[in-house]
């Protein structure tokens, strides 16, 4: 029985560890090419095999397109954040080139807590 009691602590703790790191903001900053963020900036072609850390992260493969909404900045300018297909997530910069810029006057603007959650379907998952 204490076996298994100090299993489901581990996990318990474990579990939590994970959410405390999957919610962290990345940065304050973040530089879109608009306000809101919403038009895309460029399209970018990924050069090597991506899998971030958590869910907040886009996997990628090379020679995947990628269409860039925004890049962060100030204290941590080598994450991009972009979508492919229905994915979303933060990669960063050097894992690909850019092929096409939509965008030439970017906007600086402050990161939301919302920025640094992982989306799942519809909805945010608050952990």
């Amino acid at each position: 029985m204490s076996r298994i009691l100090d299993r489901r602590i581990l996990l318990l703790v474990s579990s939590f560890l994970t959410s405390l790191q999957s919610t962290k903001v990345l940065s304050e900053w973040k530089k879109c090419g608009d306000q809101e963020c919403e038009t895309a900036m460029s399209r970018v072609q990924a050069t090597t095999d991506y899998l971030g850390p958590d869910c907040r992260y886009l996997n990628f493969k090379t020679g995947e397109e990628i269409i860039v909404y925004s890049k962060l900045s100030r204290e941590n300018e080598n994450l991009w954040t972009g979508s492919k297909g229905k994915d979303f997530g933060y990669f960063p910069k050097d894992a690909v080139k850019v092929e096409e810029v939509f965008i030439a006057e970017e906007v600086e603007v402050l990161t939301k807590e919302t920025d640094f959650l992982c989306l799942h379907g519809d909805k945010y998952d608050f952990e």
